[in-house]
């Protein structure tokens, strides 16, 4: 058995997708084409109780979902494709720092921005919500800008998961920052030969 993954075109499942290609795998895809909120095929339901994209159905048959925890997986099932460093160094972890800072932060903000009404039961508090959370959401990548260093990605001149997952999360960003290295990173990712087709596939252009 391959693996199956369930995504939707311009998703947070792109960075899956860009995983899987990185390390050269057999995968079949399997997309959904409704829109965000808009109920979902029940046989995806079942797959994935909580209704988000991505869905990693593992060749053993084990279901995997959040992004984060999937790319540290693929990350460690194929270490010789080097998509994140190797386990136990310190660019492993700076690497696990920043990937998990920015599902936490940066795609917590960009949620909050998206989905107001998922974190206020108030309509009238659905506005300040999504300030709040762009504001937010500005001062992580923000952060994220100041741990690129020299770049043009993460670690320096390689590539590995997290630089797809950041940029992917900076043009989703509603707001405007003075962020020049998350700009060279995005544009770096855009144009790698391997994810610069995956990117193009979920966001055209962007």
């Amino acid at each position: 058995m391959t693996y199956r993954l369930y995504n939707r075109t311009g998703s947070g499942g792109f960075v899956v997708e860009a995983a899987l290609v990185l390390a050269d795998v057999e995968f079949e895809l399997i997309e959904h084409e409704s829109k965000p909120g808009t109920p979902l095929p029940q046989e995806f339901r079942e797959t994935n109780p909580w209704g988000q994209f991505p869905t990693l159905i593992l060749p053993d048959g084990t279901t995997m979902t959040e992004s984060t925890a999937i790319l540290i997986h693929l990350a460690a099932c194929y270490p010789e494709k080097q998509l994140a460093p190797a386990p136990g160094t310190t660019a492993h972890a700076i690497f696990l720092r920043w990937l998990i800072f920015a599902s936490v932060n940066a795609y917590e903000g960009i949620l909050r921005t998206g989905y107001p009404t998922r974190f206020t039961s108030d309509p009238n508090a659905v506005e300040a919500t999504q300030s709040a959370a762009i504001a937010r959401t500005g001062e992580a990548l923000e952060v994220l800008e100041s741990a690129i260093g020299e770049g043009p990605f993460l670690l320096g001149n390689t590539l590995c998961v997290a630089d797809p997952f950041i940029a992917m999360l900076f043009i989703w960003f509603r707001g405007e920052i003075d962020t020049p290295r998350l700009t060279a990173l995005t544009q770096s990712v855009r144009n790698h030969p391997v994810v610069g087709p995956v990117w193009r596939r979920h966001f055209g252009d962007r």
